[in-house]
């Protein structure tokens, strides 16, 4: 069983950077694949980023690819996502999910979430 909280969302201007994190529970987080999702209202919950176990996989949405960066401290059991020249179209919750198995690109194969943190940019 993971437990996951998110953290470090808010209001930025565009252009600006925001780090968030997801702390999870459990002595196993190491070996779980980790994803970051967005939602805006009215909308599907897309997904923004995967790493893997390791941290030595990532893959990124084709509109944060170069922008955002996702990695991860094994050792604190938290995963980042550091966003740079946000835009207004990056508006929305933005949720973790975990995985033991595989780094999946749909939201449905995941088993563990956070509650989500809201992120608003300004324009």
């Amino acid at each position: 069983q993971v437990q996951l909280v998110e953290s470090g969302g808010g209001l930025v201007q565009a252009g600006g950077s925001l780090r968030l994190s997801c702390a999870a529970s459990g002595r196993t987080f190491s070996s779980y694949a980790v994803a970051w999702f967005r939602q805006a209202p009215g909308k599907e919950r897309d997904l923004v980023a995967t790493i893997n176990w390791s941290g030595g996989t990532t893959y990124y949405a084709d509109s944060v690819k170069g922008r955002f960066t996702i990695n991860r401290d094994n050792a604190k059991n938290t995963v980042y996502l550091q966003m740079n020249s946000l835009k207004p179209e990056d508006t929305a919750v933005y949720y973790c999910a975990a995985d033991r198995t595989s780094a999946y690109l749909l939201p449905h194969n995941y088993n563990y979430w956070g509650q989500g943190t809201q992120v608003t940019v300004s324009s």
